[in-house]
């Protein structure tokens, strides 16, 4: 072979190989999609916004022209950078295509906190009439807007809460509070303050394809605080982050991959933006440059929700478009027991009768992925050679108390008996050539004869008495693949997880009447679907912070109930870190230990036996309150697990604390993170002390040192909390609503709670008050009646 041969081959692999020239594809197939390559390639063609060429301001809707440019080294003495020089016309014949295209967009009015901003980048032939993503199709409400022409080539939009400015030249769009403060704006050429060229909004032509896709770039401020996105689990504030929004397994919860990745996100100045779309989406929030926050959005098309207000009202109007969790039932607020995995009957009816002689408090018994012939191998049927009555079992795990959740995957390999029923019957997402892309074939969710086939599965399941269905995996339908309603997993790769996540819930509505999964993976919409996990996370102290951070921005992205693996997923849980990891679980909307064998709190001895019920006792005795304040974040689109700020938007130290949490509205926890560890600086939000639930001691707000008790984290309760507590019950099946404990935090002369009764299902306000002389009085008004209420000291 010639030097000039080997140079060639090898100067092709560097190409090949070359991130420019990648484009938005992935070097390994689980990596997440990086878009940013795509607005980084000195082959693509760059169009800038410039000028509005019509705007009828009352409908709101309006032309643009877009300018041509390239993207070029720029040469300055002895360095090269990148930079921007418009270009002219590069089509033939000239006359036929336009150098600065004029494009429609428009601006709809959702309600006096939500602005609509639609823009297209060339021809559409048809629009999703119905998103899956979205809740109900808003309608435009100008009317809760009023409308004035401001200066030349402006146009002022002001309601009860913001205002909108739209200039035509050259075309911005800014978001201001009702303050008339600046929130944030779109990003021109000419906003460039520095000598790094950056990129402003903009839409790139690939050449390699002629494929679009949207640069939303927006205007980023001094010292602000970027929150959400899903479960992601670096770093809380994702200011001067690039976060890839793509639905990827990342083995763990040390990366930046997540397993629900949520196109949304909320800014500390008080506005927040969802980019609707199922297309992978990379986010650049000062990342590449401190003052831009770039979307660069896969979708040929833009269609982004601009949401004003302080967290809370950002929240409610976010899950008014995509939908509110629904109140999952009462049991499965409870203990859920696991490993990978129990085997037969056997185990889970020994595992069962360990946990009611040994008194631990317990709802849920799950088989994870060896209640099959073959482990992992799910073909929805119980073994017959390890399990003898399955149906009996489950009827009599339920009349002791437990409900009985399954494991199973929409993936089938080729050794599965059901792979060529599937193969035959077209079931499966397809390849270019109509094969199978995978070895395993994925269940087509696009496909009706597919969810037909599918919901037979699991129908008959929930029919034999199963209670939940754990909905593993999803996260890997085919990127490239071509689905059976004519789109390409480009389109349909994230929105996978809301389809799997809507059949199975649907379905189990339908059968037991009870909203409930055990879902895995997530895109927005799913959060209408609870519940989800945190995936599989590394059994170690790094691990539980991570999934702590993952967990509190899931809950800034509109998901109300989430859980975890208890102890960590990946190995046997060191005893120090399942004691510390057990309040932060049990102090979860809901509740799972599950991971590596062995997970049952008898095979760690007899004192961390003790420990585990201790603990697991504490929220059984709690369920008033637990259940309460799930009612309230069902109603306002609030996470159980809920960051400081949602409650404290007005306190600085609050939008800082990622390693610790509020569980509702009145209970602080601060996990023990570290090893060996017995204390930990606490920061304490608001004006009002904080009572440690453990000793009783009042702290005042801001930076402390706490000592924690015998339950090995930092629990706190806001003064002036009235905590509702029923009576020790080994299942929530035995519980007594009728006889309700109230606990008072504080020496305040009015203190408040919630109250939910299961049966009633009606939300009621504790209010008591103390008397100088230390008495307290219940005000009975507006309380049910037949349910009796005990002040205790």
């Amino acid at each position: 072979m010639t030097t000039k041969k080997t140079f060639l081959i090898l100067l092709g692999l560097v190409l090949l190989s070359s991130p420019l020239l990648a484009q938005h594809q992935q070097l390994l197939m689980n990596e997440p999609v990086d878009l940013s390559p795509d607005f980084k390639n000195y082959r693509n063609t760059y169009f800038f916004t410039q000028d509005v060429v019509s705007f009828d301001p009352i409908t709101g809707k309006g032309e643009l022209k877009w300018e041509r440019n390239r993207y070029t080294p720029a040469h300055a003495f002895n360095y090269t950078q990148h930079g921007f020089r418009q270009m002219s016309q590069n089509e033939f014949p000239a006359s036929e295509y336009e150098e600065d295209p004029v494009l429609p967009f428009s601006l709809s009015f959702i309600n006096s906190r939500t602005v609509r901003l639609k823009m297209q980048t060339g021809t559409v032939i048809k629009e999703d009439a119905n998103s899956l993503m979205l809740a109900q199709q808003p309608e435009n409400k100008i009317s809760d807007w009023k409308y004035t022409p401001g200066e030349k080539g402006e146009h002022l939009y002001t309601s009860a809460h913001a205002m909108v400015k739209v200039k035509e030249s050259p075309w911005a769009v800014e978001i201001y509070d009702k303050q008339g403060k600046l929130l944030t704006k779109t990003r021109h050429n000419s906003d460039n303050a520095g000598f790094c060229a950056n990129m402003p909004f903009s839409f790139v032509r690939r050449a390699d394809d002629y494929s679009r896709s949207v640069g939303a770039v927006f205007e980023l401020s001094p010292n602000e605080k970027i929150f959400g996105c899903g479960e992601s689990f670096t770093s809380m504030n994702k200011y001067g982050q690039k976060v890839n929004l793509y639905t990827c397994d990342p083995n763990g919860v040390e990366t930046g991959g997540m397993y629900k990745p949520i196109p949304f996100y909320l800014s500390s100045k008080g506005y927040g933006m969802f980019m609707h779309t199922s297309a992978p989406i990379t986010c650049d929030f000062g990342n590449t440059y401190g003052a831009t926050n770039q979307m660069l959005i896969g979708d040929e098309s833009l269609d982004l929700f601009i949401f004003i207000g302080e967290p809370k009202d950002i929240l409610d109007q976010y899950t008014d478009l995509t939908g509110k969790a629904p109140m999952p039932p009462l049991w499965s607020f409870g203990l859920w027991m696991s490993r990978i995995t129990y085997f037969s009957e056997t185990d889970g009816r020994q595992v069962a009768a360990k946990l009611r002689k040994n008194q631990i408090p317990t709802d849920v018994l799950h088989f994870d992925t060896g209640w099959f012939e073959v482990d992992w191998r799910c073909d929805y049927e119980f073994a017959e050679s390890r399990f003898e009555d399955p149906e009996k079992m489950i009827a009599d795990l339920k009349r002791d108390g437990f409900r009985t959740c399954l494991w199973q995957l929409p993936y089938f390999v080729p050794q599965n008996k059901l792979f060529p029923e599937i193969i035959q019957n077209g079931l499966h997402v397809k390849n270019a050539k109509g094969n199978i892309p995978f070895e395993d074939a994925v269940l087509d969710f696009t496909n009706a004869n597919t969810i037909d086939w599918y919901e037979a599965k699991i129908k008959n399941l929930l029919e034999m008495g199963v209670a939940a269905i754990k909905v593993d995996f999803g996260e890997a339908a085919p990127y490239k693949g071509i689905y059976d309603n004519g789109r390409t997993g480009f389109y349909e790769h994230n929105l996978y997880p809301l389809r799997y996540n809507k059949i199975v819930s649907e379905l189990t509505k339908e059968v037991n009447d009870e909203h409930i999964i055990w879902a895995r993976s997530a895109w927005a919409g799913s959060q209408r679907y609870p519940l989800h996990w945190g995936g599989d996370a590394e059994s170690s102290d790094m691990g539980m912070e991570a999934q702590l951070r993952g967990g509190l921005s899931l809950g800034l992205s509109g998901f109300s109930f989430w859980s975890h693996d208890i102890g960590g997923f990946t190995k046997r849980t060191p005893e120090h870190l399942y004691r510390r990891w057990l309040p932060f679980g049990v102090l979860s909307s809901h509740t799972r230990c599950h991971g590596q064998p062995p997970k049952e709190p008898w095979d760690y001895g007899t004192e961390f036996e003790d420990y585990f019920r201790k603990v697991v006792e504490m929220k059984y005795r709690l369920m008033p309150y637990v259940y309460a304040q799930a009612k309230i974040a069902s109603d306002q689109g609030l996470p159980m697990v809920r960051a400081l700020f949602i409650e404290y938007p007005n306190d600085p130290g609050a939008w800082t604390v990622d390693n610790a949490y509020l569980f509702g509205s009145d209970i602080m926890v601060a996990p023990l993170f570290e090893q060996g560890s017995k204390e930990r600086a606490v920061y304490l939000p608001g004006k009002e002390d904080w009572v440690d639930f453990q000793t009783g001691k009042s702290y005042a707000p801001g930076w402390h040192t706490i000592q924690a008790g015998e339950i090995e984290a930092i629990i706190l309760v806001r003064s002036g909390t009235v905590l509702p507590k029923i009576e020790l019950a080994q299942s929530t099946d035995n519980m007594d609503w009728t006889q309700i404990e109230l606990e008072v935090f504080g020496d305040q002369t009015e203190a408040s709670g919630w109250f939910y009764s299961p049966e009633e299902q009606l939300l009621h306000q504790i209010k008591v008050t103390q008397k100088r002389n230390g008495k307290l009085s219940l005000q009975k008004e507006g309380l049910p009646s037949g349910i009796n209420f005990t002040l205790v000291p």
